[in-house]
């Protein structure tokens, strides 16, 4: 069993099934069991994902000091999550709102309260660290002073900055700068995939680099053995929602890594692993096991 921190957002997210983008004005939509509201967030999905794979998890975020606060901490305490390092100091708990139709598309509507200007206790941030084996560090503020501290304690730093166009992106650069292990998606990518990921690690030096490519699979960077190529999406079962894949990606592939430091097979395994995911509507939920996911990889092994 892996010991893992994750430090990301908590959110109370509702996901509403609609006919099919774009969607057309109507006063009322009846939509019998397609509204649904449950604990996400980038942190949450990442922190259940790892737990339901067999990984020791301490979550590091932050909620807000309403019922949605204790009903996302209640969440992550049911699912085996330890929560000593979850503060409530925020003036109300983030939500969001996922429009999705049934061809998998989806709009997310994303309210961050005050988060992204409320800092965490440093002290509270080390604590956690201390007995983890990998940091993950995703790309919200309070994140960002982490970063360093980690890599200097020798820690394996990983993050993944989403959607990304500008290598040197502002806001993302921080977290590109410091990660060993970096993931984004091609979604916003002007160019040829692999000549963008060439030039980040370039830049920034990183150990292995992945891009999810959505339905064509996605690409992996390499740098120990100057590597880089692609690996093709594999179907498990009927597509629901796309909503989650790339937080499935990164939390299998980060389950094998730490587990195996194998980079092509723990890519494959978490491709798997993100196509069952999809098989749901909500991004915190259908997730396979361990188990499971290696009877699927028996099964799929040689169609890579």
């Amino acid at each position: 069993m892996s010991k893992i921190l994750v430090s990301g957002l908590i959110n109370i997210e509702t996901t509403v099934k609609i006919p099919n983008f774009p969607l057309e004005y109507n006063p009322i939509h009846y939509s019998f069991f397609g509204v649904n509201s449950g604990v996400s967030g980038v942190g949450m999905n990442i922190s259940k994902a790892l737990t339901v794979l067999g990984d020791s998890v301490n979550i590091l975020s932050m909620v807000g000091k309403d019922f949605e606060g204790e009903r996302a901490i209640s969440t992550l305490r049911n699912l085996g999550v330890n929560t000593d390092f979850v503060e409530n100091k925020l003036k109300t708990t983030p939500e969001s709102v996922i429009l999705y139709d049934e061809n998998g598309r989806r709009q997310i509507h994303c309210d961050l309260k005050d988060i992204q200007d409320t800092s965490y206790d440093e002290s509270l941030f080390k604590e956690a660290m201390n007995k983890c084996s990998t940091i993950i560090l995703c790309n919200i503020n309070f994140s960002r002073p982490f970063l360093k501290i980690a890599r200097e304690q020798g820690k394996i730093v990983a993050t993944d900055v989403h959607v990304l166009s500008n290598i040197h992106d502002e806001y993302n650069s921080d977290f590109m700068k410091y990660s060993n292990i970096l993931f984004l998606s091609d979604e916003n990518i002007n160019e040829p995939v692999e000549d963008f990921v060439k030039k980040i690690s370039e830049e920034y030096d990183n150990e292995i680099i992945v891009v999810g490519l959505g339905a064509k699979g996605a690409l992996m960077y390499v740098k120990e053995d100057n590597f880089i190529g692609r690996f093709k999406a594999i179907n498990t079962r009927k597509i629901v929602s796309t909503i989650g894949a790339g937080d499935s990606l990164f939390s299998s592939f980060i389950h094998y890594y730490d587990k195996t430091k194998n980079p092509y097979e723990s890519l494959q395994k978490a491709i798997l692993f993100a196509s069952y995911k999809i098989g749901v509507a909500g991004a915190a939920d259908g997730f396979a096991t361990e188990e499971h996911l290696e009877e699927l990889y028996k099964q799929h092994k040689n169609d890579f």
